[in-house]
C-alpha cells in the first residue's frame, strides 16, 4: 500500500484558499466538494475491503511517511487559522461569502484536522501527542482528548457514553448530549486523576483548565493581531469543526450496544459495536477513520493498518454521504434503523 493517497488530505485546506482567491461563491468550495463530490466518488470508486499480511502490516507499521503525512496537517492547520483569522479581520468578504468561508474552513479544520489530531494523539509518541493537542486547540475542543482516550474507549456502545447515539435518536437530539456530556466526561475524569494524585483540582496541574484557557487565549490574540472579526471567526469555524466530530460519533456506533453481563460488567468491545465503510475515497481523506471495529479492538494500532472484518456492520455508503444524511433524520431513520434492530436481535 501506498502512502500517496493520503496526500489527498490536503486538498480541503488547498481549496479554502483556491475558493477565497477566486472570491464570492467560491469561497462555498471546500463544503461543497467534501459533502457533494466525495461521496458521489465514494459511489463511482467504490470499496476495498482487503488487509494486509501479517509481515506486510508490520512492515507498513515501520513506514515513517504514513505518519509524516499526519504531523504535516499540525503547521499546515495552524497556518490556515491564522490566515483565516487574517482574511475575516480584514473585512473584505460579505455575509453570504463569509458564511461559506466559515464552513469550509471549519470543514478542512474539523473534517481533517480533528481527524488527524485524533491519530496522533492515540500514538505513545510526545510529538504525536503535542501535535494532536495543537490541532484540537485550533477548534477550541481541546476536552475530546482526555474523554476519547479515558471515557469513549472504556464506555462505547453503553448508556455511560455520551457519544455512543441511542437507537431511534436523532443527531439534533444526540448532539447536546454529545457536546456537553462529553465535556462533563473529561471534567469528571481529570479531576478524579487529581484526586487519586491529592492535588487540588484548582491548580495548574489540572489539564482541563489549560485545555478550556489555551484556545481563549489563542482566540484572544486574533482578535488583537486581526480585530475582532477574527476572533468571532476562530468561535464560528470551531463550531462547525466540532459540530462534524460530534455527527461523526452519532454515525460511528448508532443503535449499538454491548451487552451486559450478570456481573454486571458490560461485554469487551468487538468488531460489532462500531458501523465500518470501505469506500476508498472517504478513507483516503479520513485516513482509514472508517475501519473504526479495529480502532477500537486496537487503540494504538497506526491508521495504515487498520483492518476490515466481516462481522462488523458496514454503513451504506461512507462517512461523507452519511454525514449529509445524519443532518435529515426521516432520510437517516428510514437507512439505518432496521440495520440497527436487526444487529441487537441478533444473538
Amino acid at each position: 500500500m501506498s502512502p500517496v493517497p493520503y496526500l489527498l488530505s490536503y486538498l480541503l485546506a488547498a481549496l479554502v484558499v483556491v475558493g477565497t482567491i477566486m472570491g464570492g461563491g467560491f469561497n462555498y468550495i471546500a463544503f461543497l466538494f467534501a459533502f457533494a463530490i466525495i461521496p458521489i466518488l465514494d459511489l463511482l470508486i467504490g470499496t476495498d475491503s482487503s488487509n494486509a499480511t501479517p509481515e506486510k502490516m508490520a512492515e507498513l507499521e515501520q513506514k515513517q511517511s504514513f505518519r509524516l503525512i499526519a504531523l504535516g496537517h499540525v503547521p499546515i492547520q495552524v497556518v490556515l487559522v491564522l490566515w483565516a483569522a487574517s482574511v475575516a479581520g480584514s473585512n473584505t468578504l460579505s455575509g453570504i461569502a463569509m458564511l461559506g468561508f466559515v464552513l469550509s474552513v471549519g470543514t478542512a479544520t474539523g473534517g481533517i484536522g480533528i481527524t488527524v489530531a485524533h491519530e496522533l494523539f492515540h500514538k505513545k509518541n510526545r510529538i504525536d501527542a503535542l501535535g494532536g493537542k495543537i490541532l484540537l486547540l485550533t477548534v477550541n475542543y481541546m476536552h475530546f482528548y482526555i474523554e476519547h482516550l479515558i471515557g469513549h474507549h472504556v464506555h462505547v456502545a453503553t448508556p455511560k457514553d455520551p457519544v455512543t447515539a441511542r437507537y431511534g435518536e436523532s443527531f439534533y437530539r444526540f448532539y447536546p448530549r454529545a457536546v456537553v456530556g462529553s465535556f462533563r466526561s473529561a471534567w469528571q475524569i481529570e479531576t478524579r486523576r487529581l484526586a487519586r494524585k491529592g492535588t487540588p483540582v484548582w491548580s495548574p496541574h489540572n489539564q482541563m483548565l489549560w485545555f478550556v484557557a489555551l484556545p481563549i487565549v489563542f482566540a484572544i490574540a486574533l482578535g488583537w493581531a486581526f480585530g475582532w472579526r477574527a476572533t468571532t471567526f476562530f468561535f464560528a469555524q470551531s463550531i462547525v469543526a466540532f459540530t462534524l466530530l460530534e455527527i461523526v460519533n452519532y454515525i460511528e456506533h448508532y443503535g449499538l450496544l454491548r451487552k451486559r453481563k450478570p456481573s454486571g460488567n458490560y461485554e469487551r468491545v468487538a468488531a460489532a459495536h462500531s458501523w465500518n465503510a470501505d469506500h476508498r475515497m472517504t478513507n483516503y481523506f479520513l485516513f482509514r477513520l472508517q475501519r473504526h471495529a479495529d480502532h477500537h479492538i486496537h487503540p494504538l494500532r497506526p491508521y495504515q493498518v487498520l483492518r476490515h472484518f466481516d462481522e462488523s456492520p458496514q454503513l451504506p455508503t461512507g462517512y461523507a454521504g452519511m454525514i449529509v444524511l445524519a443532518l435529515f433524520p426521516p432520510l437517516w431513520h428510514r437507512l439505518m434503523d432496521e440495520r440497527a434492530a436487526s444487529l441487537q436481535m441478533a444473538p
